[in-house]
């Protein structure tokens, strides 16, 4: 039977017809590149290039603090949200150019409700190290989402977004250390020399794009503290590692496997580190509630999952929260039975290798051994890991 032809089948088990399988096949396709995997791999994975970059800022921020270490590297946080603002010459120049900003009446500052409040730190995730901002409260977090997405527009921030990953900034301080570095060492430079430095040195966006992440402090997936039956105070702290390790597993399968989207194997991977990141063990019931699915078949309209249907047909999404259920289920079934801990990032990895039919399917633990087998035969290395082992019997 080949893997089309089983997925076919589990949805088919699932109330899936003919429409609603096509339609499914081609969203919960796999497709992570797990070639990588053919060269040895130690975890975590070595630091990109910027991050020694952040890291200074890291350090500059615990001396002048991080609203105004970041509003003088970042041009973005010198302008205000404003409402055509991104058409003015002067923000061009900044944002595009990299030209001061000194002069510019238009440079008027980002304004925030608790600048004072802002936290900047650089996270060692499993794919690496990683920038982290965090904001005072709501408020400033749409602010500077808008800042650095939105080119300081008033763009709509959806209520739903709790965090924000951001790739391939154009970061104008690495470039212009980048220049200071090259004109000392090219004493002899002309602006014409360094324009043709320049055409080389944009072919090389590891020298600067960066990749960060920007998090707010709400409950996760807007879900109240009484409905985990935990202390406000607590599931705070719960929510924001969650947030974090989530956005982290989404760095995780770009680094590893060279993709990371908006769709239901993404986020049903990236809640499970989040949640285990947090409490220790996975918790399902909590993932279930995150996506609306808590009293399942009853869908809580307004829920995550419908953040990720794409273009599946009412008909195919319920198919789908049948999957997601019956996947939760079968992961916390598979750890409740394991008699050694498997390391993080070797059961991400595992994971990252089915699909939604499959971590839904009776063969679930069948498939997750194989896909640790398959990593555990990579040359892996990781501080402090041991081998999984399932136990026997139920």
């Amino acid at each position: 039977m080949t893997s089309r032809e089983f997925r076919s089948g589990v949805l088919a088990s699932y109330g899936a017809g003919t429409k609603e399988i096509d339609e499914l096949l081609a969203y919960t396709e796999n497709i992570f590149d797990l070639s990588g995997f053919a060269e040895p791999i130690k975890f975590p994975l070595t630091a990109e290039e910027h991050i020694a970059t952040w890291q200074e800022y890291v350090i500059q921020a615990k001396n002048f603090g991080a609203f105004e270490t970041l509003q003088k590297k970042l041009p973005q946080f010198c302008f205000p949200i404003k409402e055509g603002i991104s058409e003015t010459s002067a923000y061009q120049s900044a944002t595009r150019k990299g030209l001061s900003v000194r002069d510019m009446p238009e440079a008027s500052g980002l304004q925030l409700q608790e600048a004072e409040k802002l936290q900047l730190f650089v996270h060692q995730s499993l794919a690496g190290a990683i920038p982290v901002i965090i904001p005072g409260n709501r408020t400033d977090f749409v602010s500077i989402v808008q800042a650095l997405t939105k080119k300081n527009e008033p763009s709509h921030v959806p209520d739903s977004m709790g965090a924000c990953m951001i790739g391939g900034f154009n970061n104008w301080d690495r470039i212009h250390k980048y220049k200071q570095k090259w004109q000392a060492n090219h004493p002899e430079y002309t602006e014409a020399s360094w324009n043709v430095e320049f055409q080389r040195l944009i072919k090389q966006k590891e020298l600067y794009q960066d990749r960060f992440i920007i998090l707010s402090q709400g409950e996760y997936s807007n879900v109240p503290a009484e409905d985990v039956g935990l202390a406000s105070a607590q599931w705070q702290q719960f929510s924001l590692t969650i947030r974090l390790e989530h956005e982290c597993t989404h760095y995780f399968t770009k680094r590893l496997f060279g993709s990371m989207r908006n769709n239901l194997l993404d986020e049903f991977i990236a809640d499970y580190r989040g949640i285990v990141a947090a409490t220790g063990c996975y918790r399902d019931d909590w993932f279930l509630r995150f996506m609306g699915l808590e009293s399942f078949p009853n869908y809580r309209v307004g829920a995550r999952l419908e953040n990720y249907r794409e273009n599946l047909s009412d008909s195919s999404l319920e198919v789908l929260k049948s999957l997601v259920f019956h996947a939760a289920k079968n992961l916390k079934t598979f750890e409740l039975r394991q008699t050694n801990d498997v390391s993080p990032a070797i059961m991400l990895s595992a994971l990252c290798q089915l699909t939604l039919e499959e971590l839904a399917s009776d063969e679930f633990e069948a498939f997750v051994c194989q896909a640790l087998h398959f990593i555990e035969e990579t040359d892996i290395e990781q501080t402090g890991v041991r081998s999984w082992e399932l136990g026997v019997g139920s």
